[in-house]
């Protein structure tokens, strides 16, 4: 339940910020539709096609769709207010990134994969949406630049296969890896933690 909770909190939140992004990209209402539902469940639907894991979550759950859609256009109707609302967007990120892990890793796990893939199939779900938004606004992904946020769903993954492997409770080990894991993208966002960015200077580029 708490999950689920999460999840649907998590996929407005999405679908609103992918909308934001559609404007400022000069998208018209359609586009800042299939742009926010895109951002909330391309992750899911990334990891499903890549696990033959059928039907859809999104076509098992239309709602699901209607909702990312509502979402999106009430962020549409609604940016100029939304704008001060930019640290709470952050917050719901953090918490759905790492929400979006722990169910991938679920799904992962029913299907008798290995490990590897179970942690890779969770990661792709937090992080895959965001990538599918950034590619269709024409921006570089984020999880391809410094910020600590792919790095930060393989190591939730990780962390919730190790505490169920060691024993630890479903609802125990759903809430340590909620909890770890959001303060840790919390804390990367406040002191900005990152990875050394490459430049051309780096490959002998630059004279």
């Amino acid at each position: 339940m708490l999950l689920h909770t999460l999840y649907l909190i998590a996929i407005v939140a999405e679908a609103m910020s992918g909308a934001l992004m559609g404007m400022r990209r000069g998208m018209d209402r359609f586009g800042l539709c299939l742009i926010g539902t895109v951002t909330a469940l391309g992750g899911g639907t990334v990891r499903d096609v890549l696990l033959g894991h059928y039907p859809l979550a999104w076509i098992s759950h239309p709602d699901y769709v209607l909702i990312t859609i509502m979402a999106a256009a009430i962020a549409a109707a609604g940016a100029r207010w939304l704008r001060h609302l930019q640290n709470l967007f952050v917050s719901v990120d953090a918490l759905g990134l790492i929400a979006f892990t722990i169910i991938g890793c679920d799904i992962a796990s029913t299907l008798a994969l290995s490990p590897l893939i179970v942690v890779l199939a969770g990661a792709i779900t937090g992080v895959c949406g965001g990538m599918l938004r950034d590619l269709l606004c024409n921006e570089m992904p984020l999880v391809l630049r410094q910020d600590l946020y792919a790095s930060i769903a393989l190591g939730a993954a990780a962390l919730y296969l190790a505490l169920q492997h060691v024993g630890v409770a479903h609802g125990v080990a759903t809430l340590v890896v909620l909890v770890s894991g959001f303060t840790v993208r919390m804390l990367a966002v406040r002191f900005r933690w990152q990875f050394k960015v490459f430049t051309a200077a780096d490959t002998g580029g630059a004279h």
